[in-house]
């Protein structure tokens, strides 16, 4: 109560100056790791820390020393598991880039749809191998890192190209998120789930690897065969046929119905009007 009796509006302007920039700071150190794995073992450190203050305030006495035994290493310990983070931080920051704004576009997902399927079955009828992978809520940025940076439009031109054989960027996989392919020729986690056929190599155990650890979309184009696959949350559905599969995509890529009118983004007409999109 002194504290606010002795306040002057010089005083009180200096405080929301302080807080307004350290507030500032903590946003933009969470979009920095929103795209990450640091968000899961951010959420397990509150997890931790909401343990020690239930110790503490119920006086358990065994749990209360577990928790400051881990909290001594802690300092350490953020600095190993963030170490990524840190460091894309500290480069962004000498760059300038740590505060500057972040524009968020609203894809056309039709057009961009269109010009996916269009380069699928391109690359299907030649067999040419591929694997495009759509990020959504969960970040890649982990992964995209492992690429080489684009921020491309997307277009089927340019998807075939990248992934035409005997070219720098067709081994790895492609990145593409909003309306933009954000990288290629990046590595994924291979999927360890022993009950994935043995007819699948590489290529298909990354794609379903990716969906395993993030909610994200994949579709693969086999160079055995050319069949068209599409995996999502570690499930993969073989040889999908072409109207299944942009059914699925607008389906797991859209957004909500509500969201989608007031973005103004085109409906397909067999969306509106429960038609097939072929007849």
């Amino acid at each position: 109560m002194n504290y606010f009796a002795d306040m002057t509006w010089t005083t009180a302007i200096k405080d929301i100056i302080d807080v307004s920039i350290v507030s500032y700071i903590i946003y933009k150190l969470i979009l920095l790791v929103r795209g990450t794995k640091a968000v899961q073992l951010f959420k397990g450190i509150i997890v931790l820390v909401v343990t020690w203050a239930l110790s503490t305030w119920f006086d358990l006495y065994t749990l209360k020393w577990l928790m400051n035994q881990m909290f001594t290493l802690g300092v350490f310990a953020v600095l190993v598991i963030f170490q990524p983070e840190l460091r894309r931080a500290l480069e962004q920051l000498g760059r300038g880039k740590l505060f500057s704004r972040t524009n968020v576009m609203d894809p056309d997902i039709g057009d961009r749809i269109n010009a996916i399927i269009k380069a699928l079955n391109y690359m299907a009828k030649r067999k040419i191998g591929a694997l495009i992978v759509f990020e959504r809520t969960t970040g890649l940025q982990d992964y995209t890192e492992s690429g080489i940076r684009m921020e491309s439009h997307v277009s089927s031109e340019l998807l075939i190209n990248i992934f035409i054989p005997n070219t720098p960027l067709h081994d790895g996989a492609v990145i593409i998120g909003g309306s933009h392919i954000k990288a290629a020729g990046c590595y994924l986690p291979l999927s360890e789930n022993p009950f994935i056929s043995k007819e699948l190599g590489t290529r298909h155990r990354a794609a379903i690897g990716i969906t395993e650890v993030s909610d994200a979309v994949s579709v693969i184009v086999s160079e055995e065969t050319g069949q068209i696959s599409l995996a999502v949350g570690g499930m993969i559905v073989r040889d999908i046929k072409e109207e299944s599969l942009i059914s699925k995509l607008y389906e797991e890529l859209n957004p909500k119905p509500k969201m989608r009118e007031r973005q103004g983004m085109k409906i397909p007409f067999w969306k509106r009007k429960g038609g097939d999109p072929h007849g």
